[in-house]
């Protein structure tokens, strides 16, 4: 990818709980997200994806904490913006309006007891207070239909809705005050796969006319390869593979992305057989030395069990990253 950076992370360390019993979620992070992009980020549930969202988003929850790194936006023709510098009352205005998140279940993120129409207007109200009642309604109406939902939907309660137009008000909510960044935190898992579709091919159409970007969460990797541009893969809260998804799809360089590839049938071409990946995830609390991936990796050698791979660009591929020994030389014991 050839674009301008919107969002840059690097070194990115996130705990939950402090001193020695410190969990470490997240482990020097480095991401970038280009101008216009689908940036997808897959992995299994506990790899660190959403810790990822809620740091970038300064949501983390106690007693999660940033420990270390650096998180830069890059608005159009001014000056980097560091994120974790900024005050509760710029980091108030900055959401929303620059960068806005589509959380997991529609259902819970909208209140049951305010109306599509409340709960659009309000989001308008509170950053752009001097804007007219007759306005903000007009808005509300224009995002709905945006989505493709009639916009006589608006006096509905959530309810009153379906999962997929609950999830769609939801990113109205998200694109109400044109963000130049959308993160969405596995946005379409409690859906069907026909609305799964459908609301992605809706995001993509809305991406390409409005132009912002996007960073897809999701455990569905097949997903990702079909919507986005690049995407990265996580384990034990590190980034193990990037590149473009067309070259993830086609030749996966980490043993872990090629068993999450490995893991869902293919809609086209022969069949081939369901490996799936043997073993689980690792705690956080008891990660294994070297490799975090080495105790359930069929390729594992003797430097997998006691030395970290650094995440590089194998020789001769400068468009893509893999944090493994296969793919480099490995230090002497």
């Amino acid at each position: 990818m050839t674009g301008r950076p919107v969002l840059t992370i690097r070194g990115l360390d996130v705990d939950y709980g402090t001193g020695t019993h410190a969990v470490h979620a997240l482990r020097s992070v480095d991401l970038t997200l280009h101008r216009g992009e689908v940036l997808g980020l897959a992995g299994e549930s506990g790899s660190g994806k959403s810790t990822l969202a809620y740091a970038v988003t300064r949501l983390l929850s106690p007693p999660g904490v940033i420990t270390g790194g650096d998180v830069h936006y890059h608005p159009p023709g001014q000056d980097p913006v560091d994120l974790l510098a900024l005050s509760a009352r710029e980091l108030r205005a900055f959401r929303w309006q620059e960068l806005s998140i589509v959380f997991q279940g529609a259902m819970n993120s909208l209140n049951p007891v305010h109306t599509v129409h409340s709960q659009l207007t309000d989001v308008l109200q509170a950053h752009r207070p001097q804007s007219r009642a007759a306005e903000r309604t007009a808005r509300a109406e224009e995002l709905l239909t945006l989505v493709g939902i009639s916009k006589d939907r608006l006096s509905a309660y959530p309810h009153q809705l379906s999962g997929g137009m609950r999830q769609r008000v939801m990113i109205a909510m998200a694109l109400a005050l044109e963000p130049e960044i959308v993160i969405m935190d596995e946005p379409t898992t409690a859906l069907d796969v026909v609305m799964q579709r459908q609301i992605l091919r809706k995001l993509v159409s809305l991406r390409e006319e409005l132009g912002f970007s996007v960073v897809f969460i999701t455990h569905d990797i097949s997903l990702l390869i079909e919507f986005s541009d690049r995407i990265a893969i996580m384990y034990g809260g590190r980034i193990v593979e990037e590149a473009a998804s067309a070259d993830i799809y086609r030749d996966p360089r980490h043993p872990y992305s090629d068993g999450l590839l490995h893991s869902f049938p293919a809609l086209h071409g022969p069949r081939r057989e369901l490996t799936g990946i043997p073993g689980s995830p690792p705690h956080l609390t008891a990660m294994p030395a070297g490799c975090a991936f080495h105790p359930r990796c069929g390729k594992a050698f003797a430097p997998c069990a006691s030395h970290v791979p650094v995440l590089a660009g194998p020789p001769g591929e400068p468009d893509r990253t893999v944090a493994c020994w296969l793919h480099r030389t490995p230090p002497a014991a």
